[in-house]
């Protein structure tokens, strides 16, 4: 079913799903949440139509990257002080990570906003891009680029919520884990962004 949404398919099912100013979270109502000092971040969730499919592009964050080390992710970052909107942030990410021209994405719109245990409040962008594509990693943050089928990562036989105990909290809160493919393994906030996706898409 959803390789046969259109990129005005996926859109629309995104802007009629978006409520600005809100936090998507699924866990309770963890510490972690509770401060208003959250930091302003966004991603790009790039989406490439490949081999007659969808895919979504990912990234596996380097060893020496000061946060999250070796987790499966996103491109994407914290806000600079000029920059107007979250995707000007995670397109200028994008660039900066794989090497993704912002002229090459076409965006579709934006997922509700999430919260890490980091204190970011972060800003998931969804857009398209060509693939393949010449990426250009940036090694001190970027390790691999990859890509995992839409339509794999939609099947709920694939991933499951887990306890997961966050440093400094008192009590676990449920993380999505999905199942190892190619050798990665998709889990946390990234985790739950491609889950709240699907689930829009699914509507």
């Amino acid at each position: 079913m959803i390789n046969l949404f259109t990129e005005k398919d996926i859109a629309d099912r995104l802007q009629k799903s978006y409520q600005p100013g809100t936090i998507a979270v699924n866990d309770g109502n963890p510490e972690w949440l509770s401060g208003r000092d959250l930091h302003c971040a966004a991603v790009l969730i790039p989406l490439a139509w490949y081999e007659e499919e969808w895919h979504v592009i990912l990234t596996r964050r380097s060893e020496t990257v000061e946060t999250h080390p070796g987790q499966v992710s996103f491109p994407g970052g914290s806000c600079n002080r000029e920059e107007t909107s979250p995707e000007a942030t995670a397109l200028r990410e994008a660039e900066e990570e794989i090497g993704l021209h912002p002229g090459h994405v076409r965006l579709l719109g934006r997922l509700n906003d999430m919260v890490t245990i980091s204190r970011y409040r972060v800003t998931p962008i969804v857009g398209v891009m060509p693939w393949p594509y010449p990426v250009c990693l940036a090694p001190s943050e970027v390790a691999r680029v990859f890509t995992i089928p839409l339509a794999w990562l939609a099947n709920r036989e694939n991933w499951k919520e887990t306890p997961y105990t966050p440093a400094g909290s008192q009590r676990p809160v449920p993380v999505i884990v999905y199942d190892a493919y190619d050798g990665e393994i998709l889990w946390g906030i990234s985790g739950r962004m491609v889950v709240h996706l699907v689930k829009i898409l699914e509507q």
